[in-house]
């Protein structure tokens, strides 16, 4: 494991922020952490980077400790910061620059990669611009560039489409997998955008008052295969029914005469047929989505 934390605790003054956090990714994937505010996001990432210590717990970061050698991690993981800050006066190159500089990357070596990195982003022609200039999308590119410029075996991004519209946000998803697969770099994403996470991620952890409180594939989240029915005029007769036929995983009440029904596919002519019979109404037919998952363990 490339990232892997056992046991995570970390607490300011009388509150929690991790309580027992134990999750871990893999090499050259693409991991999405997910949570709402204060459920231990930030917190996590600033442990992997070395810049708060735990309370209790282990942590490594590429076989690393992040307490006691901090600058090794630092060398081997990239970062973008939510709020992406760089010199405003100074151009997109001259900021790529000075970040070859100070992680002490060659000259020849470090021209040659901010070239590549902003031909990756697709800011290239307006490379020698003001970053004051810069759209929020733009900035959030020139973010996934400096990370590129370093050349990282990890990549931690906080909520990298955050305020961007659907197509900037379309091409820094498309960025995030040329990471993996044609840098070879493991990625951490952080964010709250569900559908965004869905269409990325290979794995994905739900964080939930400093725990997880699931992981797996988006596919082992929602169930392979599994769909999400909502009925219309049921009965107490067709609920019964439908709770004894196999495919029919859950049956749940969502207000008089309204039923959800989570089913395998394989239900899903049959589902129609019962309904029919019982002077029920299909008022919608989809497969289960990753929002619906996470929605579900916050009600609970």
């Amino acid at each position: 494991m490339i990232i892997e934390a056992k046991g995570l605790r970390k607490r300011y003054n009388n509150v929690w922020a991790l309580d027992g956090l134990d999750f871990s990714v893999q090499e050259k994937e693409i991991y999405g952490l997910l949570g709402p505010n204060g459920s231990g996001k930030t917190t996590t990432i600033l442990i992997l980077l070395g810049l708060t210590e735990p309370t209790s717990g282990l942590v490594r970061v590429c076989g690393h400790d992040p307490v006691r050698e901090p600058l090794a991690v630092k060398r081997l993981v990239g970062y973008m910061a939510e709020r992406v800050g760089f010199y405003e006066e100074l151009s997109a190159r001259e900021n790529l620059r000075l970040i070859t500089r100070l992680n002490g990357i060659p000259e020849p070596k470090g021209k040659k990669r901010i070239e590549e990195a902003l031909e990756q982003v697709g800011l290239r022609e307006v490379a020698d611009r003001p970053v004051a200039t810069f759209s929020h999308g733009m900035r959030q590119r020139l973010g996934i560039a400096d990370v590129l410029v370093k050349k990282p075996k990890v990549a931690i991004l906080d909520e990298p489409t955050s305020g961007i519209d659907p197509e900037g946000a379309a091409q820094i998803l498309e960025l995030i997998r040329r990471l993996r697969d044609e840098e070879g770099m493991t990625v951490l994403l952080s964010s709250h955008l569900l559908h965004q996470v869905q269409r990325v991620c290979d794995r994905v952890g739900i964080l939930h008052k400093g725990r997880l409180v699931a992981e797996g594939t988006v596919a082992e989240l929602t169930g392979p295969g599994n769909y999400l029915a909502i009925i219309e005029n049921a009965t107490s007769q067709l609920r019964v029914r439908l709770e004894a036929e196999e495919w029919a995983l859950a049956a749940e009440e969502m207000g008089p005469g309204r039923l959800s029904v989570t089913l395998e596919e394989a239900g899903r002519a049959r589902l129609f047929q019962i309904v029919a019979e019982e002077g029920g109404l299909v008022l919608e037919l989809r497969p289960r989505t990753l929002e619906e998952i996470y929605l579900r363990y916050f009600q609970e």
